[in-house]
């Protein structure tokens, strides 16, 4: 049987990686590396979310003591002045990669929600979806929708494979 190493949220700030991976309880979560759709939305979605906050890519959060997540996009409403924010955003957007484990996906949207994030939302490139996060799980929308701000999906798919 194999024994895993575990360890400190030190040792893991303090490691080069060649891609950053997540830290939880000790161990080190790989991410999905991301396709050319991916790093597209990404963009498309950050310049969309700047109207509303600060947006933020791939940044380091750190959710508990030892849990650190990286999601695709992050927003604040004001640039966090914690080099590691230990509060929430109230905006994280995951774009799914397609060798993504639904189950891990699960875990962290629902550790973001009770984290405190707002605004869970899921892009689903491959299927050309978006999906709202919250206590009742991932329900399929047409846009993610702010007070000040509508990201229709069809458009978003549309202007992205327009590339």
């Amino acid at each position: 049987m194999a024994s895993t190493t575990l360890l400190t949220v030190e040792q893991y700030l303090n490691t080069h990686y060649e891609y950053e991976p997540e830290f939880e309880e000790g161990e080190l979560i790989e991410r999905s590396m991301p396709t050319t759709m991916h790093a597209l939305l990404t963009t498309l979605l950050t310049v969309r979310l700047h109207e509303v906050g600060c947006c933020l890519i791939a940044a380091r959060l750190r959710l508990s003591k030892d849990v650190i997540r990286i999601p695709d996009l992050c927003v604040y409403h004001e640039f966090p002045k914690e080099k590691l924010p230990t509060s929430p955003p109230f905006i994280t957007v995951e774009i799914v990669s397609p060798d993504d484990r639904h189950e891990r996906l699960l875990k962290k949207l629902e550790q973001y929600r009770a984290w405190g994030v707002e605004n869970v939302w899921v892009v689903e490139p491959e299927l050309k979806q978006f999906h709202v996060y919250d206590s009742r799980g991932l329900t399929q929308v047409d846009a993610f929708e702010l007070p000040d701000l509508r990201i229709d999906g069809a458009e978003l798919f549309l202007r992205a494979s327009a590339r």
